[in-house]
């Protein structure tokens, strides 16, 4: 027999007991409506941690800081602390490493800022032009910084947060919620780098007594503001002040010339290196599964490397442990479906007995027989998983539409919809539904298959 004349006489026997039919597929709609919901729940919730990770920290990004070291014996036998320097023969060393694709140098230094009645303390970082087409940075006002021209600041929007009334020493905004009355993009704000010789006149001269005169004030123009209401935070930049890092390197040595330039290291007779070292460096990874092998790799080398990539694994392998509960819940729902269609084909076979015998002697294959009835209940499955599908859909956007509306969302630090149907759910649904059906319509086609023509016949 064909197999679209076997298709064609399953669906005209399930239409013969329609309101069964309507019963038994009911089940399998109300199964893979559970699945699908439940697998959508918990993949709204895993991509949601996701985009909120994303939003502060790159998942594939590694950040290796100055300060680190190894311990190492000399010829003495005695062991002593040797410190790892962030220059550029280390980044070269970095991009020659493998899987790694970009690295990115910062260069951190801390300033006082001046501008009429207040002052205030700046947290530059000097950054690459690479890594500035990386960053996702809104714009309010003006651009930001380039290399063609000399050191420009471009403001976070929560810079102002830093200052303070000098003679009060009263912290506007954090005190009494009203921002500072500076313009950061119009007003003349004078930049003191050399903050050890600033506190140091101010304390009454050096450790031994020796006065030390202010130190000298620079005018640094403003290119840009980033977007963003005060106290908000928008991103890791909100309360820094970003700037080329080769126009801050060109700026620092003109500013403290052949003398210590602080939070930068010194040789053992007090004076500086002739190179600047960097603060930072953040390595971009080709994937997220190298990034822990490499962190590791760079903490034996002896650098103080840190990602975010292993406790955000951690946090997807707990949402994963969730929507699998979820889903095994839905699958309760089907399992009982699959009862009820083992029911409805056994149903079937006790109501077509005399059929199956007059088909067995007019010498139809017992093969057609059993595939019949398994044709039968896929297509209970198939239609079931459909409609499921349909109808999960159809709750999801319902569920999403409440828990805008209710502002419920927000308040769990979920970032859009929390019911998230992926587009490989559906077709492995209704898949799925389709095997349920099958395996549960197994036994009762096993029993049809090896019924007795000439029993069929006589118990008729």
């Amino acid at each position: 027999m064909k197999f679209f004349d076997l298709l064609r006489m399953s669906i005209s026997n399930l239409w013969k007991r329609k309101l069964r039919t309507v019963l038994t597929v009911l089940g399998v709609v109300i199964g893979i409506t559970s699945i699908v919901v439940m697998v959508a729940l918990g993949n709204g919730l895993k991509e949601s941690m996701l985009e909120n990770y994303a939003n502060y920290s790159s998942m594939t990004q590694i950040q290796i800081s100055s300060g680190g070291g190894f311990f190492a014996s000399n010829s003495d036998g005695a062991t002593q602390q040797e410190e790892k320097r962030l220059d550029d023969s280390f980044i070269q060393e970095l991009l020659a490493m493998e899987h790694v694709k970009e690295v990115f140098p910062r260069l951190n230094v801390s300033a006082i800022v001046k501008a009429g009645k207040y002052s205030g303390y700046l947290d530059i970082n000097g950054i690459t032009q690479g890594e500035f087409q990386t960053l996702d940075i809104p714009i309010a006002k003006g651009k930001l910084p380039d290399s063609d021209t000399d050191l420009k600041f471009f403001y976070g929007n929560n810079v102002l947060t830093n200052f303070y009334i000098e003679k009060t020493h009263t912290y506007t905004f954090w005190e009494t919620g009203e921002a500072p009355d500076i313009d950061l993009m119009e007003d003349s704000l004078f930049i003191i780098f050399d903050t050890d010789a600033y506190w140091n006149s101010q304390g009454g001269g050096s450790d031994d007594g020796t006065p030390v005169k202010q130190p000298k004030k620079y005018l640094i123009e403003a290119c840009g503001l980033m977007e963003g209401e005060l106290g908000e935070w928008t991103n890791n930049n909100s309360q820094s002040v970003l700037c080329d890092i080769d126009a801050l390197k060109t700026e620092l040595k003109r500013v403290f010339k052949k003398n210590p330039i602080p939070g930068q290291p010194t040789r053992k007779n007090g004076k500086p290196y002739n190179e600047l070292f960097y603060s930072q460096i953040i390595v971009q990874v080709d994937d997220m599964a190298n990034v822990t092998p490499l962190t590791n790799t760079l903490k034996d080398m002896g650098y103080d490397a840190y990602s975010s990539a292993e406790w955000i694994q951690q946090e997807l392998d707990s949402m994963n442990m969730i929507q699998a509960v979820l889903g095994a819940i839905g699958a309760v729902a089907m399992l009982v479906a699959a009862i009820s269609i083992t029911n409805t084909m056994m149903m079937s076979i006790y109501e077509r007995t005399k059929e199956i015998g007059v088909m067995k002697v007019i010498g139809c294959d017992i093969r057609n027989i059993q595939s019949l009835f398994l044709m039968e209940a896929g297509f209970i499955g198939f239609i079931g998983g459909v409609i499921g599908v349909g109808f999960s859909f159809m709750l999801s956007f319902g569920i999403n539409g409440l828990m805008a509306s209710s502002g419920a969302g927000e308040n769990m630090g979920i970032a859009g919809a929390i019911c998230r149907i992926p587009i490989w759910l559906c077709p492995l649904a209704i898949l799925f539904a389709i095997l349920i059906g099958m395996i549960a319509g197994f036994i009762p086609s096993l029993r049809a298959m090896r019924l007795s023509p000439l029993a069929a016949i006589r118990n008729e």
